[in-house]
């Protein structure tokens, strides 16, 4: 054990220092998130419309919506691994992104187009009491989902490839700040095309609004775009420069796909603690999602739970989408502070400022009766999200093994998934039987599940107050003392 510790010491004395990047070189490394993000923008805020277009009831739009976190819980990982163990000529992780955009463009496409691919034939054809059209479309939204996991998780292990540590924060924050601009673009393309090129946002029965068939195609496109960008922009470090990067011999051996469920056993105790503030977080999330146009109906506007079907009722839900907009413009704000906030305190107390920031965000939303104050509401909600989607990952990347940043990377994903799966199949029934379908409650849980996974933060290893950089340097001066002294010794 001695023998080995002394290896690790001496490799990590040895190891060179990765190339700081300039501002363009990472903003080059995400730009790809930003079409993903426009996809998944496009994908929360119609594809419940597209599919109860298809025939879908209310109650089942739920179930549906389960595709997203099941693909993630299952592709996330297995990419991951497979992007550890690639090297080809096209580099480790880009492969992937290749093959994820392409795969999601044709989802973005093929999906609001699923009546004309079924075609007249299958119109009143059923499969288990479901039409074929709404099979067809539920279909293409699984494929979007892979495919956007497909393309996402590399994205997050190339800022792990190619920045050095000092550098994680800044990354992160950059990724933040285009998936901020491409969630924004998503949500507001469908209200463009009509509202500044005329295009119409209603359709016959069966058939979806020219507004959102044309969003899908610019999505399409863009996503399609920001990736080859990334792809062309980019290059990986070879096999011998990792290894050099990192103090170890170039692995010729690949790892086999079952040393998933071993590194998952063995995952870094830092990762166990964060995986749990993102597990809170991420319910916290999900939970927002899907009922704040439920909560704003019965608590603001004073409808029944069972009113879903007034001009009030759609007055709340185009309030809820106005103010998702909203929070996603106040995270991209918030993302320019990450990095300078980090440097000023520590990346653990800024993401645990933030996550109380967004359990007050969504507490007050009970206590704000005028719902045209509650973008004030957003504002903490907006941080919470911008630090979610960064400081997680900044703080993770120190922990992991270079060679198996991908994997660990899909790994950390079920953080994210599984809260929202255990959402999916019990909220509704908690909603139901603890609060008599008054939503408005289970968004007050949701504040204070925020401000618990902010307080879980605490158990970070990392001093709250102290400058990273510093310590990095100190960790490091003291490891190469360590292996000379062993070496004289």
């Amino acid at each position: 054990m001695e023998s080995q510790t002394n290896i690790n010491s001496e490799n990590q004395a040895n190891k060179a220092e990765k190339p700081t990047l300039g501002m363009g070189s990472i903003i080059n490394l995400s730009m790809g998130f930003l079409g993903i993000q426009m996809g998944f923008g496009l994908q929360n805020g119609n594809a419940s419309r597209i599919l109860a277009n298809y025939g879908a009831d209310v109650h089942e739009l739920s179930w549906f919506w389960i595709v997203a976190p099941l693909t993630g819980l299952i592709v996330q990982p297995i990419i991951g691994h497979m992007g550890d163990n690639t090297w080809g000529k096209l580099g480790r992780r880009k492969p992937y992104f290749l093959v994820g955009a392409i795969l999601a463009s044709l989802g973005l496409i093929f999906l609001p187009n699923s009546n004309i691919i079924a075609g007249e034939g299958l119109t009143a054809s059923e499969f288990m009491g479901i039409s074929a059209i709404l099979w067809i479309g539920i279909a293409f939204l699984a494929l979007m989902d892979a495919s956007f996991n497909i393309s996402m998780e590399p994205f997050r292990a190339l800022v792990g490839d190619l920045l050095p540590k000092k550098q994680g924060t800044i990354g992160f924050s950059v990724q933040t700040i285009l998936i901020s601009l491409g969630a924004i673009l998503g949500s507001f393309m469908p209200w463009v095309l009509t509202n500044w090129f005329g295009l119409s946002n209603e359709a016959p029965a069966g058939f979806i609004a020219p507004n959102v068939v044309w969003s899908f195609y610019a999505g399409a496109f863009i996503l399609m775009g920001t990736i080859l960008y990334t792809i062309f922009t980019v290059k990986e470090y070879p096999p011998e420069d990792f290894a050099r990067f990192n103090g170890e011999s170039v692995k010729k051996e690949k790892s086999k796909m079952s040393d998933i469920f071993i590194d998952a056993k063995n995952m870094p105790l830092r990762m166990k603690r964060l995986g749990l503030v993102q597990f809170f977080s991420w319910f916290a999330l999900f939970t927002m999602w899907v009922y704040t146009t439920s909560a704003l109906a019965t608590h603001h506007y004073g409808l029944t739970p069972d009113d879903t079907h007034s001009v009030a009722f759609n007055n709340a839900g185009d309030q809820a989408g106005f103010l998702f907009g909203w929070y996603n413009f106040f995270a991209l704000i918030f993302a320019f502070l990450l990095s300078p906030l980090a440097k000023l305190t520590s990346r653990k107390f800024v993401h645990m400022l933030a996550l109380v920031a967004g359990g007050l965000g969504l507490l007050s939303i009970y206590f704000i009766k005028d719902p045209n104050l509650l973008i004030i509401s957003m504002v903490g909600v907006g941080f919470a999200w911008a630090s979610i989607l960064s400081m997680p990952y900044a703080l993770l990347i120190d922990s992991l093994p270079a060679h198996k940043m991908g994997v660990y990377m899909g790994i950390f994903n079920f953080f994210i998934v599984i809260p929202q799966i255990i959402n999916s199949l019990f909220g509704g029934p908690i909603v139901s039987a603890f609060f008599n379908n008054y939503a408005i409650y289970y968004l007050v849980f949701g504040g204070v599940l925020f401000i618990l996974a902010g307080l879980l933060t605490l158990r970070i290893q990392e001093p709250l107050f102290g400058e990273y950089e510093l310590l990095e340097m100190n960790r490091r001066d003291l490891l190469v003392k360590e292996a000379r002294r062993r070496k004289e010794g």
